[in-house]
């Protein structure tokens, strides 16, 4: 198989088969991310061969040892959602030509790339399969998305979303505590909850801002222009997501960059959600959570 540096899949993608069609990020520009720094490029797209080749040897491994039955496919890169419609369009029909058992294609996407299709374009890649694309929002609170240097507002994100809900295609958000920085998490997290009140995400999968030192936040912070949250703020911030949010959706911490990890659905498991947190925020350390981050040498 074609993999090209350190692979990245959300942890409900760990069942769904891993094929790369591009490698790297096209925007490549947010001050937090360092997940693709070991690429010696920003973004490249495999060629039809390479993808047709790994398309070729899953079908024959699976024949070897009966794995017929490979119903998802998740397209590997930052956001291969960026490529055209007809690229995708093409990509799908690769997939079932080799691996005819496969029912939904998934990938990370960025808002921006959702913009230049039609809504006629969405609904055939609807048709096609594409289904539970995870994008990366991390917040709904513009003056950090206008910081961190996302390339997009708040309302893009409702806009382009409306959009995917209208086409029918699922999809499921990255949110990022910590990202408005100290003493913001708590407007940071209701801004986000008013924003997704407004659309569909299936899951929200929350994640714990860790600073690396080949970041350029990591820059910024040393030049004084910006002051990292907390611990205990972020599970104060998480919680008043999960307080304010009012949709039925699924809530995750999953990840590596979260201490404390936690399911549920909402709004059913909301009580024990907010029990659980709160019972982090009273009887664990500020030092203790430290600690963790401080060992956390990568996502």
């Amino acid at each position: 198989m074609h993999y090209t540096g350190t692979i990245w899949r959300p942890p409900y993608e760990a069942a769904s088969l891993l094929l790369e069609v591009t490698a790297g990020c096209t925007h490549h520009q947010c001050k937090f991310c360092t997940l693709y720094n070991d690429l010696p490029f920003p973004f490249r797209m495999s060629s039809m061969e390479d993808i047709e080749e790994d398309l070729r040897e899953v079908q024959k491994t699976g024949r070897r040892w009966n794995l017929q039955n490979i119903d998802r496919v998740f397209l590997t890169g930052a956001n291969p959602f960026v490529l055209s419609y007809y690229k995708l369009a093409a990509l799908a029909e690769r997939i079932r030509k080799y691996l005819p058992s496969v029912k939904s294609i998934g990938s990370f996407a960025r808002v921006t790339d959702i913009t230049p299709k039609t809504d006629k374009e969405l609904e055939k890649l609807c048709a096609f399969g594409y289904d539970g694309l995870t994008i990366g929002i991390e917040t709904g609170d513009d003056e950090a998305l206008r910081f961190m240097n996302k390339g997009y507002t708040s309302a893009d994100i409702i806009a382009q979303c409306q959009r995917l809900d209208a086409a029918g295609i699922h999809y499921n958000f990255f949110y990022l505590a910590g990202i408005s920085g100290a003493g913001r998490g708590v407007t940071g997290a209701a801004s986000t909850a008013a924003l997704c009140n407004q659309i569909h995400p299936a899951r929200i999968g929350a994640n714990m801002l860790t600073v690396y030192p080949d970041s350029e936040l990591y820059a910024e912070i040393q030049r004084g222009n910006w002051q990292e949250e907390g611990e205990l703020e972020k599970y104060k911030e998480v919680r008043t997501l999960i307080e304010n949010l009012q949709i039925p959706t699924i809530f995750a911490a999953m990840g590596a960059s979260n201490a404390y990890q936690f399911y549920g659905q909402l709004p059913k498991d909301r009580k024990k959600l907010l029990s659980f947190l709160d019972t982090i925020i009273g009887n664990v350390s500020e030092e203790e959570l430290q600690k963790y981050r401080k060992n956390v040498y990568h996502l």
